[in-house]
């Protein structure tokens, strides 16, 4: 295990009807004019956006609204909310929705208080050193945005999808009420349990040795998500399983699974090329590509998808042929993903083999290497794109 630093304060108010205390909650860490984000009419319709408005006249906190957030947020939102902060005087962001809600709070927390362009951020010209104090009330299990110091956002002049992260972005509270999730429709939670998985994913695959308690988490989220999600989806309000798909989502990505190893996030950052390019639905466009970087992967270095295998996925192991263990794991995976209704191939998503070169392009900007489980070289990459491809 490698020698690391671990630090996640937020605070966490979860069960039925915690969004009701919002109101204590921005008091709590100190918030006097608020900017109440969130996205499109999803809220409206289900009475939550009421619900927080209710509350925050209520305490006579004072607040500005900025809606309109879209999935794989768009930098040009990010600068509206950036200066209608400073117009206001706000000192306190509350973010209402999704990971894509959350994210552009974070670039919005971060930009505020920075006297350059919010982007430089994430094109890695500076580091994030202080931001305005972010909470939010979650109505998706996914991104995981709700506990970590990670946000991603697409720059709308480039159209590349970027991330950024700070612990000084890890929200100060996160309100987690399961019941929030509940009229999500089905795809979208599918996609949202995929991205629930490709975080662990990421930390999973590593070369790090005798990591077995980080090992042990991954496995235990993996097999709750495979377990909870068909039930879901059979029964959209079945409580307990919608709690422990949303714990399961925010414990993927606040990095408890990721400490003292080494990291992938290959899939990632391939997937990103798509749902910039096309606005894929980030879940469903790693349905597509993780399973492909397994078994690109799989040539090279076999040894922790022989573990997925077998102790996720309860593959026998064949110690003659580790690697066709391996392979049925990845089998399995994917039989699971087209099980709840997600893409395997680019023509799911919409996305064109004459692309590929664009992705592949934007993807490297000058570097020679993509992942850190399996050095990916560009020709690596295509030959992952193009497995997408199914003619």
């Amino acid at each position: 295990m490698e020698n690391f630093t671990f630090y996640a304060p937020t605070y966490f108010d979860f069960g039925r009807g915690a969004e009701s205390h919002v109101a204590e909650r921005i008091r709590q860490f100190g918030g006097t004019k608020v900017l109440f984000h969130y996205g499109g009419g999803s809220i409206r319709t289900s009475g939550l956006y009421d619900r927080v408005k209710d509350c925050l006249d209520e305490a006579g906190i004072p607040f500005v609204e900025l809606g309109g957030v879209k999935p794989n947020p768009r930098s040009g939102l990010v600068y509206q909310g950036i200066e209608l902060c400073r117009k206001e005087g706000v000192d306190f962001i509350l973010a209402v929705g999704g990971g894509s809600v959350i994210d552009s709070a974070k670039a919005i927390a971060a930009g505020s208080v920075y006297e350059g362009d919010f982007l430089d951020f994430y094109r890695k010209k500076t580091p994030i050193e202080k931001a305005l104090p972010v909470g939010t009330i979650l109505t998706i299990a996914a991104a995981g945005s709700e506990g970590s110091g990670n946000t991603v956002i697409t720059d709308e002049e480039t159209q590349k999808k970027k991330g950024a992260k700070s612990d000084v972005l890890r929200p100060r509270f996160s309100i987690l009420n399961p019941e929030l999730t509940c009229t999500l429709p089905p795809y979208q939670t599918a996609a949202g349990a995929t991205d629930i998985m490709i975080h662990v994913c990421e930390r999973y695959f590593s070369n790090t040795e005798e990591v077995e308690i980080t090992d042990r988490l991954c496995e235990g989220i993996l097999r709750t998500v495979i377990y909870e999600t068909p039930r879901v989806l059979e029964n959209p309000n079945h409580y307990e399983a919608r709690a422990n798909l949303m714990w399961a989502g925010m414990l993927a990505h606040n990095n408890v699974c990721g400490v003292g190893r080494e990291q992938d996030w290959a899939s990632h950052h391939l997937e990103h090329e798509l749902s910039a390019l096309y606005d894929v639905t980030h879940g469903a466009g790693l349905a597509v590509i993780a399973p492909l970087w397994m078994r690109h992967v799989l040539k090279k270095n076999p040894r922790k998808l022989v573990d997925f295998a077998t102790r996720v996925w309860d593959v026998p192991l064949d110690e003659a042929n580790p690697e066709a263990t391996a392979l049925r794991g990845i089998e399995a995976f994917e039989a699971f993903l087209k099980s709840i209704g997600m893409p395997l191939s680019f023509e799911e998503i919409g996305a064109r083999k004459e692309d590929i070169g664009q992705m592949t392009d934007k993807l490297f900007g000058g570097r020679d290497t993509e992942g850190n489980y399996v050095k990916l070289t560009r020709e690596d990459v295509m030959e992952i794109y193009e497995s997408a491809v199914r003619e």
